[in-house]
């Protein structure tokens, strides 16, 4: 159902082209008539959107007067070079069939702009979050099957610090984990991190942390293998089509975005492309920082609360 919503038939998508300072109004004007968006952009800010796919053609204005005005685009990008060709089928009528615009191509290959791009970061979030679950859920719920929590609870030590060893014996794998999938992307297809490792190692101890906190709160009350399965399933599944791992969650209706948003693996995706494709740094992560930190928080307080040792 939510794959059929995201991906509906909804008419032709949109062309969007950005336009720098120094495009003329005419060519604007003749542009949009013609169902284009056109979007004011500085120098800086059109190579950006370019490389993240808001736009798929940028103008360039002409450098003197005779000189040909300019299409930006990356020609890997079958939407880019549809854009472009659109674009000056408009132009040239705007113009004039008998004296046609002077017109040149300058193709372009923006790092981050292709979808191996786009998917590395989510395949690591949704690695992250599956690793984390299912490897602090199961082995709760196989331990108070086996009567050990009952056992532990004699044990001279608080019971939230068994709760905290279980997350934090998750976090120790998480740098190999990420190392392995990052370095197979660098070397097979060419991924780069265009931020800072740090903010990008940040966010992937967040969002661990926070899966293992769910994790708890999942686990808390499951007597059997069978419903924890059962319950991890319903937490995980929407998520994988909802948070953005294979496209992007801009597909589905505008009035659902809030909510998805809103969902831990949302925010661990974006926040990782952020960083892997946009270049951003710790102050760009704090915003999906705060909805992990918040998931993490009350999940831990609910699973420690209703947690069953028997």
């Amino acid at each position: 159902m939510a794959l059929g919503i995201a991906f509906r038939v909804k008419g032709p998508e949109p062309v969007v082209v950005g336009a720098l300072p120094g495009v003329t109004a005419v060519a604007r004007d003749a542009l949009t008539k013609g169902g284009v968006q056109v979007r004011p952009f500085d120098e800086t800010a059109a190579k950006a959107a370019l490389r993240s796919g808001q736009v798929a053609v940028v103008l360039v204005p002409p450098e003197r007067p005779g000189a040909p005005l300019t299409y930006r685009f990356d020609a890997a990008r079958p939407e880019a070079r549809l854009a472009r060709a659109t674009v000056d089928v408009l132009l040239q009528k705007a113009a004039g069939r008998q004296e046609p615009l002077a017109v040149r191509d300058q193709e372009v290959s923006e790092p981050g702009s292709r979808y191996i791009d786009f998917l590395i970061p989510g395949l690591l979030a949704m690695n992250l979050m599956s690793g984390s679950m299912w490897g602090i859920g199961w082995v709760i719920v196989e331990m108070r099957v086996r009567k050990l929590l009952k056992r532990l609870l004699a044990a001279p030590m608080r019971r939230r610090h068994l709760l905290f060893a279980f997350g934090l014996s998750r976090l120790v794998v998480i740098p190999f984990e990420i190392a392995v999938i990052l370095i197979f992307a660098r070397v097979v297809f060419g991924v780069q991190v265009a931020g800072s490792y740090a903010a990008l190692g940040l966010v992937c101890l967040a969002g661990a942390a926070s899966f293992a906190a769910i994790a708890i709160l999942v686990s808390s009350r499951a007597q059997n293998m069978q419903t924890v399965s059962g319950l991890m399933n319903l937490v995980m599944l929407p998520m994988f089509v909802l948070s953005g791992v294979f496209f992007s969650s801009t597909h589905f209706p505008e009035f659902a975005r809030p909510f998805i948003s809103a969902l831990p693996l949302t925010a661990m995706c974006d926040g990782m492309r952020a960083v892997t494709i946009d270049g951003a740094g710790l102050l760009g992560t704090l915003p999906y920082l705060a909805v992990l930190a918040a998931w993490g928080t009350l999940s831990f307080v609910l699973g420690l609360r209703w947690f069953r040792w028997g």
